[in-house]
């Protein structure tokens, strides 16, 4: 095949590439910076270092027009706020005294002054930190670190291309600011923002730019018409400036369904689509408004959210397609190459056959630069790369790993009787009041402690063959006993054995479930520093033997007290792995679930009476069109009844969710028929007990009250308060008093306070109740 495009030859791109190294060197620099082992200007060098490793990489492998712009040192959705100055006002002494400083201060909080609020990434498990917004505020454009990375990318000798959050998406991101009114929309800011960004164009043309990509992606989700007109609005206005680069306005993770005839008549020189299987109605649609004549289309074939090497033929002819349908057409990946990790030929664990089913961000490049080479020269300049990616998508279709007939065995004799609990919530309240025993305003936590220098020194000490199985478990005891005996000394009421055995809630199950895959350096980039190494789930899923159940048992033994057995949700195993995309995910959801519902059975045989299942994904893994929710809350919510229907009334059943907006799922909340769901509140001041209460939820609720994602400790008298606030909203008999998540990421002393002050909360509520 040989294409018209000769006289415009397709050039490969991408949108963002991840940011921590292939030895995650950022995450490192940052840590150390803030332990005070790594001045300020050596943490820029280690990133100036990686920026430009990045960039010559993609130029290398045939990328034609470089992203600039898209690293980060915590979130790029942060940097567009210091971009048009939307500082809060309680971190602006912060950011004057020291920029950098006060960067972090934003995200991570300081001792006296809370961070901004962080959320999931569209339907990713990256987090985003949220703009806080207010009828008075003044923005004001800093194009500091957009015009610098630009010209270091140019300095090169590349051709690079900035990338900003676009305005619509970043005013539909935020939300009110402290003591603005909660009906206040940051959208009616809009045209106080569009001169910043038009500043920020100028500032980036006499840098160098010639293109310039705006990314909107709140444009897939479902618009109100108001909406729409200033999304025309905002491309109108910025379109008509003269002293700009040109614009490409980029969406991706959905159709982009009404939007589409918006963008495509306004006056910027080119759009970015997604066009791969969740974005597929992209296609018709475009053809359906005409195309893009005279314009510039950037076509997101290759997945940029999954691992699996892409269908080139596949890609090639939906490529074929859009040729007739725009100026030019280039290639590149569906998103941000940010959610994949760096390069599988790091993998030395993984079968060579296996490996060769896969493509993280450094493989997706290449596919991505064969494409526009097959695109403009034609396919028998590749004929060689077509017949290696038939090769291997035959050999992942024919392999034995995909299919285990006694697991498709099992899954088909599922009924609905499986998935539901034998007695009403009523009647299991009062069986666990009666086994339990607890006070009012029970206490726990939500599963995970600190992770020692002791710990993390024996783990890799067992990895490098320096110590055994048996020193390494005994390490595992000395921790375990360490938190019971914290726990029972701070007075908490259910205790957690603190996890010191697994090096992550999702990869810690897939090590033991077969149909999985674990790497060894594929991280990913979940929020600041935090780096996790999701799994590979390619074949059919079963559990060999007991995974938690030894570890359980023995913290039981430690304690007179409950201690909570602890599993990852079958939706959250699902969201957070790279999960295999040859069979609806439903299908293997239930696999997942009938693996953990054996688990959640020895636990309970063991004696073990509070058994949690995490589901943090449940939310994130929404859908982001209203039409698409129903069929999946439907399989996601019969998942988790699945994995907890088969236990005694007496056995309290245990969910926990964070860091996501929650008003929009309560029924599926309720649909999953937990007896305690724990949840994130503390940085969103208990909206979240608000919202359960307006949905009438009849069980009981732990919204948190100790934010864990910073390192400032909140006094009892902060704890105190924000337990009043969920008071308003829960009966004090069904109302729990927790973290917001986890404590792996937490140091010991920080701890240590945060839940002393918890429990002190605790008693002081609990006291002005018994005296009411």
């Amino acid at each position: 095949m040989t294409t018209k495009s000769a006289a415009a030859a397709a050039r490969a791109t991408v949108y963002g590439y991840p940011r921590q190294g292939p030895a995650r060197e950022l995450k490192k620099a940052i840590e150390g910076y803030w332990k005070g082992h790594v001045g300020a200007d050596a943490l820029r060098t280690t990133a100036a270092g990686l920026r430009r490793a990045n960039w010559h990489e993609l130029a290398d492998a045939g990328i034609g027009e470089v992203p600039t712009g898209d690293f980060s040192f915590y979130d790029h959705v942060l940097d567009a706020t210091v971009m048009v100055g939307a500082i809060p006002e309680r971190h602006r002494p912060a950011v004057e005294a020291d920029a950098l400083d006060g960067y972090f201060a934003m995200a991570r909080g300081t001792q006296d002054v809370a961070p901004l609020e962080m959320t999931k990434w569209f339907d990713t498990n990256y987090h985003y930190l949220v703009p806080e917004l207010g009828p008075e505020l003044a923005f004001t454009a800093d194009s500091t670190k957009q015009v610098a990375e630009l010209k270091e990318a140019l300095a090169l000798g590349l051709p690079a291309r900035p990338v900003l959050v676009g305005p619509v998406t970043y005013l539909l991101l935020a939300k009110p600011a402290p003591g603005v009114a909660a009906d206040f929309e940051p959208l009616t800011l809009l045209d106080r923002l569009l001169p910043v960004y038009a500043e920020v164009l100028a500032d980036l043309r006499e840098a160098g730019a010639e293109w310039v990509q705006l990314d909107e992606p709140a444009l897939v989700q479902d618009r109100t018409p108001a909406e729409l007109n200033a999304a025309g609005r905002a491309y109108r206005d910025l379109g008509a400036l003269t002293d700009r680069p040109k614009m490409l306005v980029a969406s991706y993770f959905d159709r982009l369904g009404d939007a589409l005839p918006v963008l495509a008549g306004a006056p910027v020189e080119g759009l970015a689509l997604d066009f791969t299987e969740a974005a597929a109605a992209n296609l018709d649609a475009l053809a359906a408004v005409g195309g893009l004549p005279g314009k510039r289309l950037v076509a997101g074939v290759v997945n940029g959210r999954n691992i699996w090497v892409d269908d080139l033929e596949k890609s090639l002819a939906t490529l074929g397609t859009l040729l007739g349908l725009a100026d030019r057409v280039d290639v590149a990946a569906s998103c941000s190459l940010l959610h994949v990790p760096v390069d599988a030929a790091l993998e030395r664990d993984i079968e060579p056959q296996i490996l060769r089913w896969l493509a993280f961000a450094r493989q997706k490049t290449a596919e991505i630069a064969t494409l526009a080479r097959g695109l403009t020269l034609g396919t028998h300049t590749i004929s060689a790369q077509l017949a290696a990616n038939r090769a291997d998508l035959a050999s992942r279709t024919t392999s034995a790993l995909t299919r285990d007939p006694a697991v498709r065995a099992r899954t088909a004799a599922v009924t609905a009787a499986h998935a539901r609990r034998a007695q009403p919530y009523t009647e299991r309240a009062a069986a666990q009041r009666g086994s339990l025993g607890l006070p009012l305003l029970p206490t726990t936590t939500i599963g995970s402690f600190p992770q020692t220098a002791e710990l993390r020194t024996a783990r890799a000490g067992l990895r490098a063959g320096r110590i055994d199985d048996a020193a390494y478990e005994e390490r595992v005891r000395a921790e375990i006993q360490e938190v019971i005996a914290f726990q029972e000394k701070a007075g908490i009421d259910v205790l957690v054995h603190g996890e010191p055995e697994r090096n992550d809630m999702v990869q810690y199950f897939a090590e033991q479930l077969t149909g999985y895959l674990a790497t060894q350096h594929g991280w990913v980039q979940s929020y600041g520093t935090r780096y996790v190494r999701p799994p590979i789930l390619a074949g059919d899923i079963s559990r060999p033997e007991p995974m938690t159940v030894r570890w359980t048992t023995y913290a039981q033994s430690l304690t007179g007290r409950p201690v909570k057995g602890m599993l990852t949700g079958p939706v959250t195993m699902l969201a957070w792995s790279f999960v295999r995309d040859d069979q609806p995910l439903a299908d293997t959801a239930r696999q997942v679930a009938l693996a953990l519902r054996d688990e959640v059975d020895d636990l309970e045989t063991s004696g073990t009476s509070v058994i949690q299942v995490d589901e943090p994904a449940l939310r994130e893994t929404l859908p982001l069109r209203a039409a698409d929710h129903a069929a999946y809350l439907a399989w996601a919510t019969e998942a988790f009844r699945l994995t907890t229907s088969g236990v005694r009334p007496d056995t309290q059943v245990h969910t926990h969710m964070c860091y996501a907006e929650f008003g929009d799922i309560v029924q599926a909340i309720d649909d999953l028929d937990a007896d305690v769901i724990s949840l994130e509140a503390a940085r969103s001041h208990m909206q979240v007990a608000r919202e359960l209460a307006a949905h009438g939820y009849p069980r009981e609720a732990g919204p948190g009250v100790y934010d864990i994602h910073s390192p400032r400790v909140p006094g009892a008298d902060e704890a105190a308060a924000l337990l009043r606030k969920g008071l308003e909203a829960i009966p004090a008999e069904r109302l729990w008093v927790n973290p917001d998540c986890g404590l792996k990421t937490r140091g010991w002393p920080e701890t240590r306070a945060s839940l002393e002050n918890l429990v002190a909360a605790a008693r002081t509520v609990r006291g002005e109740l018994s005296a009411s």
